[in-house]
């Protein structure tokens, strides 16, 4: 009854906003609590189901952006003409330099081990920037205020979405490798790095996605609001419901879109209910709970570990697809710590780490106080100060503090929550 209260209430917080605002604002909120939801769910898989401390989620969602230009954005011919070749061979060339380093230090030992190995790094590293830079530079150099990368392969834009997790869950796998032998702290600052490293070569390999150019335009799986607007049928149905064309269109794209994200939610949401109550979810949870013993009973914990960090990443890297399929470009600058790492930790936190519906309900919640907040401060600041004199610098102070609501708000949220409820509005069972 909880459970079911709890959503009716945020249901009643969208629906609220329709009706005192917009639809399009209220189906806006929906589509993006939905994907939120998505990488709740991801996060939660990670440390409610393992105990896995992530903070690079950031990383991830970033990678399945990426995976909706290099699969949908047609290929750029003179790009590739220019210069793929080379740069196909320099990346392959720098793979063999680390695979060839990783062979040499496996079969060697004394001094020769650490000369010999950073040897095999630096002639490697050579040869490999004399191959790429001047297949980087050329391809760069074509239409560089409307190209200037290699594009993607012009398949639909669906296809993207498991590829995003495909590309998340491979990262995901060469951090944990690493990592997730070593104490958890280190897994925290190793994903920490690896997602601004991410980042950091989204806005510097031009030639990848654009950099800071953007790509723009991306397709859709939806239909376009101006075909729609163009089309007398659907104008004609829009009036049977007292609605114009523009209105009807950006609401008619918008459901279409809520309906994929709901329909990915629910498949994920069934198959993270199916883990958690199977016997790999009770082993995952016996670990968390208590490593030495689960060790002590013959489980391989770091291969369990990093069964879930691959598969919890791999989510993420869907829902990060899934935004940037409904953004329709790719913006590297917009990819922040604070938006794609600290509020899907407080979604999770919120909802009930260790319960895949409170995961989802902290998605939808939070992203719903995320957007409302600053235009209820705003209103309310206005109340507050409408007797006060225009010019007043109290009056001037308090306005311009608005836009410090979100964070003010997270924070207190996130205060109370811990402190009335620690375990989450929806505890695990």
């Amino acid at each position: 009854m909880k459970t079911v209260l709890l959503f009716a209430a945020v249901a009643g917080l969208i629906l609220g906003t329709g009706f005192l605002q917009s639809w399009n604002s209220a189906l806006l909120i929906l589509n993006m609590g939905l994907i939120s939801a998505v990488m709740a769910l991801g996060v939660n898989l990670q440390w409610g189901l393992a105990g896995l401390f992530n903070v690079g989620i950031m990383g991830f969602v970033a990678l399945g952006g990426l995976a909706v230009v290099l699969i949908s954005m047609p290929p750029v011919s003179a790009a590739w003409q220019a210069g793929g070749g080379g740069i196909l061979l320099g990346l392959v060339l720098g793979a063999a330099t680390i695979v060839a380093a990783v062979l040499f230090w496996a079969r060697t030992s004394g001094k020769l081990r650490g000369w010999g190995t950073a040897g095999v790094l630096l002639v490697g590293m050579i040869i490999y920037r004399m191959v790429l830079d001047p297949s980087v530079e050329a391809v760069e150099a074509v239409d560089p205020a409307l190209a200037g990368y290699l594009g993607g392969l012009g398949l639909p834009v669906l296809l993207a979405w498991p590829v995003g997790g495909l590309l998340a869950a491979g990262a995901a796998y060469v951090i944990g490798k690493t990592a997730l032998g070593l104490r958890s702290d280190y897994l925290a600052i190793a994903t920490l790095g690896i997602a601004e490293i991410v980042i950091a070569i989204l806005k510097n390999e031009d030639w990848l996605a654009r950099g800071v150019k953007n790509v723009i335009g991306l397709p859709r799986p939806v239909p376009y609001e101006v075909d729609l607007q163009n089309d007398p049928a659907f104008v004609e149905r829009a009036a049977g419901f007292g609605l114009d064309g523009t209105t009807a269109s950006t609401i008619y794209v918008k459901v279409e879109y809520g309906l994929l994200f709901a329909a990915v939610l629910i498949v994920l949401l069934v198959l993270s209910q199916l883990a958690l109550k199977s016997p790999w979810g009770r082993m995952m949870r016996a670990i968390r709970d208590n490593e030495t013993a689960a060790r002590a009973m013959g489980k391989d914990v770091t291969a369990r570990h990093l069964q879930v960090f691959v598969l919890g990443s791999a989510i993420c890297g869907i829902a990060g697809a899934m935004m940037t399929t409904l953004d329709g470009q790719l913006t590297p600058g917009s990819y922040q710590p604070l938006r794609y790492t600290f509020l899907i930790w407080v979604m999770v936190i919120v909802g009930g780490s260790g319960n895949n519906l409170g995961a989802v309900l902290g998605g939808f919640l939070i992203w719903f106080l995320w957007v409302q907040v600053e235009p209820i401060g705003h209103l309310l600041m206005s109340l507050i100060t409408a007797g006060m004199t225009d010019g007043s610098w109290l009056k001037a102070h308090l306005l311009d503090s608005v836009q410090h609501m979100r964070l003010l708000t997270m924070g207190i949220i996130l205060l109370l929550v811990l402190r009335l409820y620690p375990r989450g509005l929806l505890p695990e069972r």
